[in-house]
């Protein structure tokens, strides 16, 4: 299976950049490599069970090389191209610059995503948001979406409720997301005038609140917030934790507008501003 199979795998020109503009080429030979020291790249920098010579009986390693990168899935690129940094860090040749580093790294990261969106923590949230979206990112590292879905779910709701403090609007502890959305877009200032397509993106919203209702039982009752038996597949997943990071996105870039000001303590009867630590856990079970 080629490396086009996958959405998110490398492209050709990707594997031959890292080869020519990274590795380097010379007089035919790929770095430093020997047949032996090809061989031992993989278990050694990789933490990969691969016989390149499994792939190419006959050919050159760099023939080889290539045809490793294009057979392989996107987490498998991911630790190759980790690998070549570890063998070859920046300053061990004249290409190997940290722009080139640099370029590998972004390519290692998107692999490991393998279509999650990305996105930056909010510019205004609370603690425990920015501690479940540093949760979430370290498991997509780690653990793929699977792993991610909880942290990501705590995350957007910690944030709906840390915005509904911000703009003194009065809600539940006990309140779903459902409900802190759907007070948000009836009380938030800025969530008033929604553009030239109001009603449209109105149905937009209504839709949200039906997807943020089925994260519940979704995360409850097939991640790893519990010992679940069954859990979310991986692309089920992705769908789940780019819902959740697309409404973050917009949220912030429509509520976050002009300059931040320093968040408002707002007491209510059953906690304080935006989930405090102790918090955490309690948030976890909702």
């Amino acid at each position: 299976m080629s490396a086009a199979s996958f959405a998110a795998g490398l492209k050709k020109g990707e594997i031959l950049g890292i080869v020519y503009d990274y590795i380097g080429v010379d007089a035919g030979y790929l770095g430093d490599f020997t047949y032996q020291s090809h061989v031992h790249f993989y278990p050694m920098y990789c933490d990969l069970d691969i016989d390149p010579f499994k792939y190419l009986e006959q050919g050159t390693t760099r023939e080889r090389f290539i045809l490793v990168l294009e057979k392989s899935t996107p987490d498998v690129q991911a630790k190759i191209v980790r690998g070549v940094l570890a063998k070859y860090p920046v300053g061990s040749s004249p290409i190997r610059t940290e722009a080139a580093r640099d370029r590998l790294v972004a390519m290692a990261d998107r692999l490991e995503r393998r279509g999650v969106i990305t996105a930056l923590p909010p510019a205004i949230t609370s603690d425990v948001v920015v501690r479940a979206l540093d949760d979430a990112e370290t498991l997509l590292q780690n653990g793929g979406p699977e792993s991610a879905v909880d942290r990501v779910h705590t995350a957007l709701h910690g944030h709906l409720g840390f915005l509904c403090d911000e703009a003194h609007i009065v809600y539940d502890r006990e309140d779903t997301m459902v409900g802190l959305l759907k007070k948000l877009r009836q009380e938030h200032p800025r969530l008033r005038d929604l553009g030239p397509r109001a009603k449209d993106i109105e149905t937009v919203f209504k839709a949200s609140g039906s997807i943020l209702d089925a994260l519940n039982p979704v995360r409850n009752n097939a991640s790893v917030a519990h010992p679940n038996a069954d859990l979310l597949g991986r692309e089920e997943a992705q769908l789940v934790i780019n819902v959740g990071r697309s409404l973050l996105v917009y949220l912030d870039s429509k509520i976050a507008l002009g300059p931040v000001t320093e968040p408002t303590q707002v007491v209510r009867a059953s906690a304080s501003t935006g989930y405090p630590y102790e918090a955490y856990d309690e948030l976890n079970d909702r």
